[in-house]
């Protein structure tokens, strides 16, 4: 029995400051809700959740740029409606410049209105949607992943002689109303391929949308398994390390007592 070293307080004290340190980290791994506290919890784990959560980033940009181009599609269908309606009603003013019973000034009012909806579409074809034009026939490289890979997007171009030698047309005699009818028709023949190009857009689109929704959730749930902490294990845990310190604490106080009695030899 020895005085000046007590081993037993030692060995109580290193268990001690073993637990303490275990219900530390426990109790920081309920407060933040992760597993990783620190890199020296798991190393390789948070180089892993680094770069997932670095993934996840960039699909998040991805799908914003997709978005973006889905509205693009969206505002160049909502005007080539419009167009359709102008050119459908030029059409018909065509005919009507054809009727016989029609005189030169009542086809000179069908021309007006003629002119003015072809001044319309001309007007249309120079609208742009954030400073990109809209309608000069440009195909526009969508970034539709986290590698930046791109789906080209098809462009309209609303200033093809399609569209302006019927816009420039008049209907103001039969001949004239009889050649901007041919005109017209091959005008609407090219805006329904146009918005049929359009509709194929959004659809493309929507598919690279939903399946960067679905590689989200994928890397997510993985992330998840990394870092999260399981509350009901670590809960488990903390109660163990919580007593351990106690009663840690209890047995090295008992261990400083013991050399207490070795005063009684000296009796």
């Amino acid at each position: 029995m020895v005085i000046n070293t007590n081993i037993s307080a030692q060995s109580s004290a290193n268990l001690l400051a073993q637990s303490s340190a275990m219900l530390s980290q426990s109790l920081a791994r309920l407060s933040s809700g992760s597993k990783i506290v620190s890199p020296a919890d798991d190393s390789a784990g948070l180089a892993v959740s680094m770069k997932l959560n670095a993934q996840m980033a960039r699909i998040d940009g991805a799908t914003n740029n997709i978005g973006n181009a889905t509205s693009f599609n969206q505002t160049q269908d909502g005007y080539l409606q419009k167009v359709s309606d102008a050119l459908s009603r030029m059409s018909e003013l065509s005919v009507l410049s054809q009727d016989v019973t029609k005189s030169a000034s009542d086809k000179a009012l069908y021309n007006q209105e003629f002119q003015t909806l072809g001044s319309y579409i001309n007007d249309v074809a120079t609208k742009d949607f954030n400073g990109v034009s809209l309608f000069n026939g440009t195909t526009l490289n969508v970034t539709t992943d986290s590698d930046a890979h791109t789906f080209a997007m098809n462009g309209v171009n609303l200033g093809t002689a399609t569209f302006t030698t019927a816009t420039g047309d008049s209907i103001d005699t039969t001949a004239h109303a009889t050649k901007a009818l041919t005109d017209i028709k091959a005008a609407i023949n090219q805006l329904a391929s146009d918005r049929a190009a359009i509709g194929a857009n959004i659809e493309s689109l929507s598919y690279y949308g939903d399946q960067l929704g679905t590689l989200k959730n994928n890397l997510s749930a993985a992330n998840s398994r990394i870092t999260d902490v399981d509350v009901a294990q670590e809960s488990t845990q903390y109660a163990k390390y919580n007593i351990l310190v106690q009663s840690g604490t209890a047995m090295l106080a008992q261990a400083n007592i013991l050399p207490q009695s070795s005063l009684k030899l000296l009796q």
